[in-house]
């Protein structure tokens, strides 16, 4: 007679589903898993759902009110608390970034009684762990382990606090996802590059990358920059590529529904961060055969581009070095087909049905 197999159930918490990296990686791992037969709950903590998932969902955010006062967030804490007992959980997987450390500690005591995954998605560990050794410890003890997203964050967590179960597992990708969407046509009819991201901080340095394009021979060649993305510092970037004599050379179109089909149909991809952990977008460019400019920034960039095979790496915060590259990128259109021609198939081992089998081996799952 046959034994059942195992029935598995995992929670992601994660801050809400849209808008970050973290947030669609939990995303996508959902449709995985449940696509393995495995059932998937998603705690949120803030209310805010763009990313298709799969699964049952604990929106937390719906029950925050507007002065959220201090019996409401004890409100939202034992709705979790209580959620998380009722369902008996065989693994937590947390994607948040932990800012708070005494509620963490909190939650890893009297939440997390499950085998529970902390997921590090930056370099700058101090979105994720206190300066205490001692407090991470007490926060992280009898944890099933730590997952990091990048080789140089897994290196740097072990080198910092020491913590022995610490694992690198990528980001995914839904290549037919990105196969689909970058068929639509944006309607543009000039040749460009592509930039994108969030602009309420100055992480993504638009403003060195248009200094870097200002200098390079692409305004010469009719070329434009065109940069994707949304946030309070928008009017100053605005402002800085007029003063820059490039108003009709930089366009900013904004946050868009669908980035595929600009990253598809740009000459190339250039990121310019101060730092990242693994930006999805140099993936998603390279899914949809676009190669990729970029500094080599802590951490990330690295561990997906290869120098002149699939895009081209810069010293890290050098921008006359990333003037030089946006123009080798025009001038040697060798050396760009070449790594055109490698853009796509160098990111097949970051596949979703890839990396979500290496979170099967991690989790101990078998679904055969």
């Amino acid at each position: 007679m046959a034994i059942a197999q195992k029935k598995y159930k995992i929670c992601l918490v994660s801050e809400c589903l849209s808008t970050g990296g973290a947030e669609r990686v939990a995303a996508l791992l959902s449709h995985f898993f449940v696509s393995k037969g495995i059932e998937i709950h998603h705690v949120i903590v803030l209310d805010s759902v763009v990313y298709d998932y799969s699964g049952e969902l604990l929106n937390l955010g719906k029950l925050k009110n507007e002065s959220n006062s201090v019996a409401n967030k004890w409100k939202r804490f034992f709705t979790f608390k209580k959620y998380i007992q009722h369902n008996n959980f065989d693994y937590i997987i947390d994607f948040r970034v932990k800012n708070n450390f005494y509620q963490e500690w909190i939650i890893s005591k009297w939440v997390y009684k499950t085998p529970k995954i902390y997921t590090v998605r930056s370099y700058f560990l101090k979105f994720y762990f206190p300066k205490s050794k001692w407090l991470a410890q007490r926060i992280h003890n009898g944890a099933f382990g730590i997952v990091a997203n990048t080789e140089k964050i897994r290196e740097n967590v072990q080198a910092v606090y020491g913590f022995k179960k610490v694992n690198t597992i990528y980001n995914p990708i839904a290549i037919d996802v990105v196969d689909l969407q970058s068929r639509e046509e944006p309607g543009i009819d000039f040749q460009y590059i592509v930039c994108a991201g969030r602009m309420n901080d100055n992480v993504k340095q638009f403003d060195k990358l248009m200094e870097a394009y200002s200098n390079s021979v692409l305004p010469s060649h009719n070329i434009k920059l065109i940069v994707l993305g949304d946030g309070k510092q928008r009017k100053a970037l605005e402002n800085r590529a007029a003063a820059l004599q490039l108003e009709s050379m930089v366009l900013f179109y904004g946050h868009v529904k669908n980035p595929f089909q600009y990253y598809k149909n740009a000459k190339f991809f250039v990121l310019s961060s101060k730092f990242e952990g693994m930006p999805n977008v140099i993936l998603e460019s390279l899914a949809c055969g676009t190669p990729v400019v970029s500094f080599d920034c802590l951490s990330g960039p690295s561990e997906m581009i290869t120098h002149k095979e699939n895009g081209l790496l810069v010293e890290n915060q050098n921008v006359s070095q990333l003037t030089q590259a946006i123009d080798l990128f025009v001038e040697d259109e060798k050396l760009y087909h070449y790594c055109k021609g490698n853009a796509r198939e160098s990111i097949r081992k970051f596949s979703l049905e890839n990396i979500g089998k290496q979170w099967l081996e991690y989790l101990k799952i078998n679904v055969s």
